[in-house]
């Protein structure tokens, strides 16, 4: 009997390795982007003229031509994380993106696209071309106008009614009658969707359940082997997936909140009565959205999440045990508070984190100089890149005092410690990163400090709390 094409993909990366490369590419080295619309906005018409003499467009011209003939997905940085993209239209290419993440076939994935003509055309069903549809018909619903106009380019989703007949691979909508859809920011991104001429499939480029990639040394350490074309654009500048919002129903839903708030969307004409529409949890049934369905974003070791400032008491079990722990710290601490853990431990072989390699990165900043041109934000914008994060393991000095409850006896147990800040743009940039180093140095548990997701700080708070409680195996309350 004939296997299923699913387990056919399956079997295929279980028995064959592949030879994973890595490209990079600076997308300022591509060439000329060309705008015919009156805007000059990505959102219109656009070409790129690609250089011949460089190696940077050749290398996105071969992705491309990878994309359109063969069933290979192709990793690429977004904005917010790396994606694995293949083309949205045919079964068995998107079946490369399950086989590759070894991922359920259940859980819908969102669609990149890289201008609203080729939006539309897909609306109207007529196949997957950028070109131009008929320009009296706008088959995207009303509701998504404002919305387009303020964060497309952006990480934002959308929810939209899938056509009849529908232009998508089955697998891409997992039986759903609507698809989740986007516009990227990244350049790169819409430059590899325009040359290809597809629109691309796309969930994170990681191996399922595991935290998601903001590098392109993140996606070679989960899928080396099983896929064979990283595009290496840097480090992304968001760190956390796109908010997904449905604007079908009354009133509307966020379904996975990401970098847009909802103080933002509120602000926009008929999104005043916008409403929370997730969970933290894992949910049951058929997801509406990416990202609701599974646990997500674990590392191999515990997660154990803190609601609040991180206490000497909630390490002390995990230390007596001699079991390697990491501490992921989110605020500022005062003089002596890392003393407490370990009684009296001291920071030591802290070094300042490179970004480029897996295991001497804690990567919230660039690989590039990031500039304006990589990234195309729907207004004027500042992107601002903070500096590498350090990784520093803890040491006992031996000048605790024994009658301290709130110390411990010195202890040869290895505590990894990352200092992510309390700016909460830089811990969405910097925490999946810091989880896959944590994994790296072998820790078993790793303790989270939340973030404030209620205290003004937004839908970016939100969104990583959301990811950590997804991770988090215990909650803890200080």
């Amino acid at each position: 009997m004939a296997a299923r094409p699913m387990e056919t993909a399956v079997r295929h990366v279980e028995h064959f390795q592949y030879q994973t490369r890595i490209m990079p590419i600076n997308p300022l080295n591509l060439g000329q982007f060309v705008f015919s619309g009156p805007r000059k906005s990505f959102l219109e018409d656009w070409e790129i003229k690609l250089s011949k003499a460089s190696p940077d467009a050749a290398h996105l011209l071969e992705a491309a031509s990878q994309l359109r003939t063969t069933d290979f997905p192709v990793a690429f940085p977004t904005e917010t994380v790396y994606g694995l993209g293949a083309d949205a239209t045919r079964a068995s290419a998107v079946l490369g993106i399950y086989a590759a993440k070894q991922r359920p076939s259940d859980n819908p994935l969102i669609v990149h696209v890289s201008c609203l003509s080729q939006l539309r055309r897909l609306l109207l069903s007529d196949g997957p071309s950028v070109s131009t549809p008929n320009p009296s018909i706008d088959p995207i619903p009303s509701i998504y106008h404002p919305l387009i106009a303020r964060f497309w380019p952006g990480p934002l989703t959308l929810l939209l009614p899938l056509p009849t007949p529908s232009p998508f691979a089955p697998q891409v909508t997992a039986s759903l009658s609507t698809f989740a859809v986007r516009m990227p920011s990244s350049l790169l991104a819409l430059a590899l969707i325009h040359i290809s001429q597809l629109p691309l499939a796309a969930p994170s480029a990681n191996a399922s359940s595991k935290p998601s990639p903001t590098t392109a040394a993140h996606v070679l350490h989960d899928l080396s082997g099983r896929i064979k074309m990283i595009l290496d654009g840097g480090s992304c500048d968001i760190g956390v997936e796109s908010t997904v919002v449905d604007g079908l129903t009354q009133p509307p839903v966020i379904l996975r909140p990401g970098g847009v708030s909802i103080d933002s969307l509120r602000k926009c004409p008929g999104w005043e009565g916008v409403v929370v529409g997730y969970k933290d949890g894992a949910e049951v049934g058929i997801p509406r959205a990416p990202g609701m369905k599974y646990r997500h974003y674990s590392p191999k070791a515990r997660v154990i999440l803190v609601e609040g400032p991180l206490k000497p008491e909630f390490v002390k079990d995990f230390l007596e045990d001699g079991r390697s722990i990491g501490i992921l710290r989110t605020r500022e601490w005062k003089d002596g508070e890392l003393g407490q853990i370990g009684h009296g431990a001291v920071a030591t072989n802290s070094s300042s984190m490179n970004g480029n390699e897996i295991g001497s990165a804690v990567s919230t900043g660039a690989k590039y100089a990031k500039e304006d041109a990589h990234h195309v934000p729907p207004s004027p914008t500042t992107i601002f890149v903070p500096p590498a994060a350090s990784l520093s393991r803890l040491e006992p000095n031996g000048n605790g005092n024994d009658d301290d409850s709130s110390a411990f006896k010195p202890t040869t147990t290895d505590v990894w410690t990352i200092g992510l800040g309390p700016d909460i743009a830089e811990v969405a940039r910097g925490l999946f990163s810091a989880l896959r180093d944590l994994d790296l140095k072998g820790v078993g548990v790793i303790f989270v400090e939340s973030v404030g997701d209620d205290d003004g700080q937004g839908e970016t708070a939100a969104a990583v709390m959301n990811r950590l409680r997804k991770a988090a195996e215990i909650e803890l309350k200080s």
